[in-house]
């Protein structure tokens, strides 16, 4: 057996399935119009913008962006999961150990709920419920 085997959406129920779908339909749906209004800022040439990564405000922006917004869509569809999930993940570590680093728990809590349930998606994978599972 290899590993890859262990990682395919034919090992998961029906039911794990399932619940990887509505748990990446929802995380998708919840972050994707905080993505859509930085997506509307972005477009409008505000860039007033965290960066931590020291690259601009307006690259920091701009990957930004691409991460809640257009990884989002991809995590909704279940299309590339584990690509789109690695800039997820790194986008919400960035924001919890980051930017809100030095900040109490509550600040930093929707970041770290979000990356837990990435890396938890991440490690099964998409699911039988997804264009991945379709596709490849």
């Amino acid at each position: 057996m290899t590993f890859g085997k262990y990682l395919s959406p034919s090992v998961l129920s029906n039911q794990a399935s399932l619940a990887i779908l509505i748990l990446r339909v929802g995380l998708a749906l919840l972050l994707i119009p905080h993505g859509y209004d930085k997506l509307q800022e972005f477009l409008a040439g505000h860039h007033d913008f965290p960066d931590p990564l020291h690259v601009t405000p307006m690259v920091s922006h701009g990957l930004t962006v691409f991460a809640e917004f257009f990884c989002s869509i991809l995590l909704l569809l279940g299309l590339f999961t584990r690509p789109a999930l690695l800039v997820l993940i790194v986008c919400m570590a960035i924001i919890a150990f980051v930017i809100h680093g030095n900040d109490p728990l509550g600040d930093k809590e929707h970041a770290l709920l979000y990356l837990l349930a990435y890396i938890s998606i991440f490690l099964t994978g998409a699911g039988k419920y997804s264009l991945d599972a379709r596709i490849f």
